[in-house]
């Protein structure tokens, strides 16, 4: 396949759909993984629209078996894989005192776990040039405390994504997380297409000036 390719983890209408528009305008293929099949074809129908090659696979980012799975079949596929994005998260509105620590693991299990399964088994199928994206929130540095899990996602997506850039980058693959610094749809800055421009831009950055980190708006 001479085609670049991008995996897009977690796929849906907003965000993530936005990234894989963004992506396939610039002629990447798209693989897409989620759990909603109804909402996978309706997006795969608008990329095909775009006349770039789409795949699509159900399964449930926790299962990591299943993940993985999806994953390797893409990359052996299409042999390759240039672009791993991560947009995963749970939102569930319980504070401290409320929260169960079983209920923190589930969550952080799909918001954090999920982007060490898939960068795992998107790896095998990277080479040099390769990037991994991941969708970062202000709630990693300002955590409402009615949903105090989304936070501690966040919080620790950024910090896995600082750790898999620096053992990735002596292979000329990084890492980068966006971390969109306001509540989509509160003004015309927090659209999913300007959040998913940001993403594009932040995986085309300058690699001698990379930062792990970009915040959107700047």
């Amino acid at each position: 396949m001479s085609r670049p390719v991008i995996v897009v983890v977690a796929a849906g209408p907003g965000v993530s759909g936005s990234v894989a528009r963004r992506f396939a305008r610039e002629g990447y293929d798209v693989a897409l993984l989620g759990v909603d099949e109804e909402q996978l074809l309706t997006l795969a129908g608008e990329l095909e629209g775009l006349g770039v090659a789409v795949g699509h696979a159900v399964a449930d980012i926790t299962d990591v078996a299943a993940t993985s799975a999806a994953i390797r079949r893409f990359g052996e596929h299409t042999e390759r894989i240039d672009v791993l994005h991560f947009n995963p998260s749970a939102f569930r509105e319980k504070d401290p005192l409320e929260l169960s620590v079983p209920e923190l693991l589930e969550d952080v299990a799909l918001g954090v776990g999920g982007l060490l399964t898939a960068v795992q088994a998107a790896r095998p199928f990277m080479s040099a040039g390769g990037r991994v994206t991941a969708t970062g929130s202000l709630a990693a540095d300002k955590p409402w405390h009615r949903a105090a899990s989304l936070g501690v996602q966040k919080a620790g997506l950024r910090n896995l994504v600082r750790s898999l850039d620096a053992a990735l980058k002596e292979d000329g693959i990084r890492a980068v997380s966006v971390t969109v610094r306001g509540t989509l749809g509160q003004d015309e800055r927090f659209t999913p297409d300007r959040v998913g421009e940001a993403i594009w831009d932040a995986a085309h950055q300058d690699e001698a000036d990379w930062r792990t980190e970009v915040p959107y708006p700047v």
